[in-house]
């Protein structure tokens, strides 16, 4: 067994997913170390849940911090704000890193929160040649060619090579999303179906965002701390009614609603009610990438190389592009 499929090449090409938060034994197979259930609705005022919940994020933050000297991924959006915010007070020299193309609205709002923390701030601006050149590695340390999450890997990829110029260990926003409604096609769904998507999804966060984050970091040297994934957080939160998520006040609905009533005070308005942005938006990044891709394969090769091996089909040139450093790397 190991942490990285290609720890594996050199012994076996028959390969299998450990199942996530699993032990296993000869006797019983694979068992889950606990099972992740929904728990019973809390029925208390919204703004009790909220205290509440900023008291189990801050416990969280507090027995994570592990030097005088760490740092926090900080785009300036509502999830890396609420993680930075409660754990300034507990470092002395706290860092703040944040990534984007020149312009990219994650380095205006992430600017605004570190001058409000009172961060030592670092601005990572990267060009489109950067994010090429940064691709084989990527791609290497994902283990991927999923369109979604190289994309959105690269600025994290290049920001974690800054972070370990100046400290060992760094704060991150994932989960928020995934606990609170942070994604835009939630808002589409019926409020009885919003619970079960959020566990569906958070349940898969190993294969989606803390991949993303543990390669990246790791990759570097770098320590992630993800105080959204603490159990009593992540077991509280799924105790928390769908109607505080996603908060549906005057026709809109307002995602993350019970998060930010959580912080409300201690962070700035113009950054607590930002509209969610993805990943790679806020950074700038997907348009370059979507079409360098269109330029660089024409629509013969990708017509020919879409259909793999296996039966799988690739959804776009930015898809081809990504699969074929895979291969190269990994055949």
């Amino acid at each position: 067994f190991a942490s990285e499929v290609k720890a594996l090449m050199a012994v076996t090409d028959d390969i299998h997913e450990f199942p996530a938060g699993s032990w296993y034994s000869v006797r019983d197979g694979f068992s889950p170390f606990k099972k992740l259930e929904p728990g019973i609705p809390l029925l208390d005022d919204p703004l009790i849940i909220a205290d509440e919940l900023r008291k189990k994020l801050d416990e969280a933050i507090e027995c994570r911090v592990v030097s005088d000297a760490m740092g926090s991924w900080l785009s300036g959006g509502v999830d890396s704000s609420v993680i930075a915010v409660l754990a300034r007070k507990y470092i002395r020299d706290f860092h703040s890193f944040v990534s984007g193309v020149e312009g990219a609205p994650d380095i205006l709002y992430g600017t605004q929160m570190a001058e409000f923390l009172g961060t030592t701030h670092h601005v990572i601006t990267v060009t489109l040649q950067d994010m090429l050149r940064a691709l084989p590695e990527v791609i290497y340390h994902l283990e991927s060619f999923d369109a979604l999450l190289v994309r959105s890997s690269i600025t994290n990829y290049l920001t974690a090579g800054a972070v370990a110029d100046y400290v060992g260990s760094v704060f991150s926003g994932e989960g928020g999303d995934e606990l609170f409604a942070g994604y835009d096609y939630i808002k589409e769904l019926p409020e009885s179906a919003i619970q079960s998507e959020l566990m569906d999804i958070t349940m898969r966060l190993h294969n989606t965002a803390l991949q993303r984050v543990d390669r990246s970091a790791y990759a570097h040297g770098i320590v992630p701390m993800i105080p959204f994934t603490d159990m009593q957080v992540v077991e509280y939160a799924f105790r928390i009614p769908a109607k505080y998520k996603l908060y549906r006040e005057n026709g809109k609905a307002i995602e993350k609603w019970i998060l930010r009533k959580a912080v409300d005070g201690l962070v700035p308005d113009s950054i607590l009610w930002r509209p969610k942005a993805k990943f790679w938006q806020g950074a700038g990044v997907k348009e370059l990438l979507h079409d360098y891709a269109m330029d660089a394969i024409s629509d013969a090769d990708f017509a020919r190389e879409r259909n793999l091996p296996n039966g799988w089909q690739l959804n776009s040139k930015e898809e081809l592009m990504y699969y074929r450093i895979f291969k190269e790397h990994f055949g």
